[in-house]
Formats: C-alpha cells, structure tokens, sequence
C-alpha cells in the first residue's frame, strides 16, 4: 500500500503537473474519510527551483527521500534530448527495486526510459513526443493512442491531463472505485475517461447549450444504467443518425459508444460491490447486465470475478478504517 509520495523537481518543470501530484496526493482530505499521504518535493540539489512559469520553489529534501518513497513521480521532462542526473536515474531505479512504484506525466517518460525502466515494456507519452521515445528508445513498445499504461511498477501516462487519469487510476487500485471517485469529485474531473489521446482532437461544434449534446447524453446514460440501452437508443436522443453518432462520439472520446457504455455498466457494479452487500445477481441488475455477462466483463478487463474483487476491496477497506 501506498503510504509516502515524492516529486521529483528540476528548474523549469511542469506547474501544472507538479499540481496534479500535490492535488491528488498531497492534500489531506483525512476528515472526508479519504487516503492521505506523505508527500515530498525532492531534488537531485536541493534549491530554491523555478518551474516553468518562473514560479519558486524551496525544495528541501534530497533524492534519498525520493530513493525512499511507495511512489516516485516524474513530471513533465521538456529538455528530452539531455540525461538526467546519474543521481536521479538511480533512485528511480531503488524505488522500483524496493517494490515501489514508479509514475511519469508526459515527456517525463524519457526520464524513466533513460533509467532503463521501461526496457521490454509497453509505455506512453504526449502524442507529440511519442515518436522521439520510440526512436531514441527501440526496445519501448510505445502506444500514442492511450491516456496511461499501467506496466505493474511502472506507469507512463500522455499530456498532463492525462497525468490526473494515471493517478486516480492508481487511487482506484490501492483503495478501490468509491474512493477515486470521491477524490475525482472533490477535484471536479471525472473519475475515468475512457478511450484515448484522440480526446484532443478540437470539437468544432458548440454543445454548451444544446440538451442534445455529447454531455447531455452522457449523463442522461449515467442516470438509466439499470435499464436496457442501445447504441440507437443513444443516437436518438442526441438527435443524430446511428452511424453519425458513432463516428461523432469516438471521435471525441476515442473509445465507441458500446464500449463506453460497458465501462460505465462496470464502474457501476464495481461501487457497488465496494459499498454493498447486494448479491452479484442483484447487482449486474441494477447496472444493466446478466450475471453471466458481468463475470465475463470482469474476467476480460479485470482479469479477476466481481467475488473477488469485492473481497479485496472490502479488505482494504477495513484496513482503512482499523489505520
């Protein structure tokens, strides 16, 4: 478990990536009933650093508390055709050797890569640098499509947005659904974006006002999970044609809308399994699935049952509350 977070940073880094880790791991939201953590700013020198919109920062601890930390972050790296500090690239490496994890926003991906951490494995960047990884580093299996990978100790996610999905991912895997998503609710983001980088392709069309929109039928869906919907229940209410809306939703959130919905039927279930004592029969009802298909769904995208998973969540709750 989790327990200690720290940052590594460097002149000119990322201010808005080194607030998504300070966000999501360094507040204390112990009085919600949510996961805190010790959290550190670490530096190869310890200094006064500025980040990318000159904005200081004392960093006082050194790379020991880095070689020390659950969980080693590296944001965005932007100068990526120069090294790291030996100094870095080894407690990257001990946080790994030790059963830590490892996390990268964007371009810090290079960083991990110069370390040897993603030799043999499949990692991400921003869609802009990914072809520059994959030159530089042939021996990365590097997918520009996603928003994050999770490679067990090692996790890359794309642009720093896609920092916050790889973090609440992790959340989601130390302290379960309900958690990430109270996290993601008190930092008013969505708690999992499915599909891929294709999400920042420009939406030419304004929807803010159109009952009809992307959004609107999103969380119209949201509020009918326990009912039978189709692809073609969707595209009517967004007032498209079927094939029209498809190509219009993947377009925006890269994933089709019958995966999409699969997900959210999934995220439902996994809440509830978390919070509830209902039986799995009970609970693949009130999210729109049979039984059968609820197990299938969670053997193919968790590799796990819905029994098991609920065991270990609710484990790791008790743990929570006993801490």
């Amino acid at each position: 478990m989790i327990s200690s977070v720290a940052v590594l940073a460097y002149d000119g880094m990322s201010t808005f990536g080194l607030g998504v880790t300070a966000e999501i791991f360094g507040c204390d939201r112990s009085s919600e009933g949510l996961p805190t953590y010790e959290y550190t700013i670490t530096a190869a020198v310890p200094s006064v650093i500025r980040t990318d919109v000159g904005l200081p920062i004392t960093v006082e601890a050194g790379l020991d508390r880095l070689a020390a930390a659950d969980l080693g972050v590296v944001v965005c790296w932007d100068q990526t055709r120069e090294l790291p500090p030996a100094t870095v690239l080894e407690a990257l490496r001990t946080i790994t050797e030790r059963g830590g994890r490892v996390l990268s926003q964007c371009t810090g991906a290079f960083v991990l890569a110069a370390a040897g951490l993603l030799d043999g494995r499949r990692a991400t960047t921003h869609w802009k640098w990914a072809d520059e990884l994959a030159s530089r580093y042939p021996s990365i299996d590097v997918d520009p499509r996603v928003l994050y990978v999770d490679e067990g100790s090692v996790i890359t996610s794309a642009g720093t947005a896609a920092g916050i999905d790889a973090c609440l991912h992790l959340v989601r895997l130390e302290h379960g659904t309900a958690v990430a998503n109270a996290v993601a609710r008190r930092m008013v983001v969505p708690p999992h974006r499915d599909g891929g980088q294709a999400q920042y392709v420009p939406v030419v069309v304004d929807e803010a006002n159109n009952p009809a929109s992307l959004a609107a039928v999103h969380q119209w869906t949201l509020e009918h999970l326990r009912e039978p919907i189709t692809v073609d229940d969707l595209a009517a209410r967004a007032l498209m044609s079927p094939r029209n809306f498809a190509r219009q939703f993947t377009a925006r959130t890269g994933t089709t809308p019958h995966q999409w919905l699969i997900g959210q039927r999934l995220a439902r279930a996994k809440e509830l399994l978390e919070h509830s004592d209902s039986s799995v029969e009970q609970i693949a009802t009130e999210c729109g699935l049979t039984p059968l298909m609820l197990r299938r769904h969670f053997a193919r995208r968790y590799q796990t049952t819905p029994q098991a998973y609920r065991r270990t969540f609710s484990q790791a709750r008790a743990a929570g509350r006993a801490g």
